[in-house]
């Protein structure tokens, strides 16, 4: 199946509509088309792999369009990765744009008008919460059912302003991009975090913002409230404390809690409803498998992830854990997101991880890695007191371990291999 090249037909309809940041379509095209020529004259082709070494912003949103006019497949990556890693994931790209080009234009370079859905697009490189990073290839289809299962959870406003300050080397990031062209709506694209707070305070402020759970903590924490446009809080990329939403009710800002993988092309779940072109069945153990045409292609036809789910009473589905993070101590499984979420309450943990320890008794013993916040002189048998009530027998911690920072990628995922 074919469908109109995204950004030509936003153009073709709303060339003065506000595309990223101050670009318009019309803008955005122009450029768009002369970074093509010049791939084209680096001797990109149809189904070339170029990666994008570039922080998000308007060059990113220029080169990687001009990437899908050409047919070519984009490699975003984080310019912030470790050196080896941007050294194997470049490997295969016939050209690595980290700047402007500067080479000539090909005046006769074949520009795509058009696109077959099962064409691949992108390469996103997903670390998961643990192991080495793997390569999921996803498709035009994949991003097009996407933007219209988000379109229907989320509602789609006419003059919608999507905030995004997560890296575009993330799916989550990506998403909003490639989405704003295919509503032909507008992307906020921030290269620093810390500017997002003004923002949504501003009263032609966005109307949605994707976030990770981190993310959305430290702006409630720094005075995010009732923020003036914004409809959603689009949140995701981690567990979701009942405490961070209900906070954010407090403060009057709406969230839709969301679940995703990069394999799913972003969203899978939101506000625990399926979205309406996935499928998601629970398998052996409760495990969450997920169909349908987000799913990239090299895991279809069913994508069997990592997570633990239940279903709740009003048939939304409910995260319990991951089968490679559970514990199994004393026999019982023990889900080190439940733990966390318990610890969590305690207001001297600014921070925590859960991990299993070999237990010569246990098999595994319940080990929580804390952060306290500044000041705190609160003891490991303070907080295991405190899970006492909060927290089945088997579940509660046997040892704590004190830190001063526990390490999270950029979108607030902890390493729990390292730990």
């Amino acid at each position: 199946m074919l469908v109109d090249s995204w950004l030509p037909r936003a153009a073709a309809t709303a060339p003065q509509s506000l595309a990223v940041n101050n670009l318009t379509y019309g803008q955005l095209l122009e450029q768009a088309e002369r970074a093509a020529r010049q791939l084209a004259a680096l001797g990109v082709v149809e189904g070339d792999r170029v990666a994008l070494l570039l922080a998000p912003g308007e060059q990113f949103a220029i080169h990687f369009h001009a990437v899908l006019l050409l047919g070519a497949v984009a490699v975003p990556i984080d310019p912030a990765s470790a050196a080896d890693q941007i050294a194997a994931r470049t490997s295969d790209s016939r050209v690595v744009v980290d700047g402007p080009l500067e080479s000539h234009e090909d005046p006769a370079a074949t520009l795509l008008a058009t696109h077959d859905l099962s064409a691949p697009a992108v390469v996103i490189y997903s670390s998961g919460s643990s192991g080495a990073a793997k390569e999921v290839v996803l498709s035009y289809g994949n991003f097009w059912w996407s933007a219209a299962g988000s379109a229907v959870a989320l509602g789609l406003d006419a003059n919608e302003r999507w905030l995004c300050p997560l890296p575009f080397s993330h799916v989550g990031g990506l998403s909003v991009l490639v989405r704003s062209a295919i509503y032909r709506t507008q992307a906020l694209v921030q290269e620093r975090f810390d500017v997002a707070l003004a923002a949504l305070q501003a009263s032609d402020g966005p109307t949605l913002v994707s976030l990770v759970p981190t993310a959305l903590q430290r702006l409630l924490d720094a005075g995010l409230r009732e923020p003036p446009s914004l409809r959603w809080v689009l949140l995701g990329g981690g567990p979701i404390s009942n405490e961070l939403l209900a906070q954010a009710a407090d403060a009057l800002v709406p969230v839709a809690p969301s679940y995703g993988m990069t394999e799913a092309c972003s969203q899978i779940a939101t506000r625990g409803a399926q979205l309406f072109c996935t499928r998601v069945e629970l398998g052996e153990d409760d495990q969450v498998l997920v169909s349908g045409p987000t799913v990239a292609p090299q895991c279809q036809p069913q994508l069997r992830s990592d997570d633990v789910g239940r279903w709740a009473a009003d048939g939304q589905l409910e995260l319990v854990g991951r089968l490679s993070d559970l514990i199994i101590s004393g026999g019982e499984n023990v889900a080190p997101e439940t733990v966390e979420a318990a610890l969590a309450q305690h207001p001297s943990v600014a921070d925590v991880a859960v991990v299993g320890r070999e237990d010569a008794e246990w098999g595994q013993s319940v080990t929580a890695i804390v952060v306290l916040e500044t000041g705190s002189s609160v003891t490991a048998e303070e907080l295991i007191e405190f899970s006492r009530s909060r927290l089945s027998p088997h579940e509660r911690p046997k040892q704590i371990e004190f830190r001063s920072t526990l390490r999270r990628s950029a979108t607030g995922k902890l390493s729990r291999s390292e730990l």
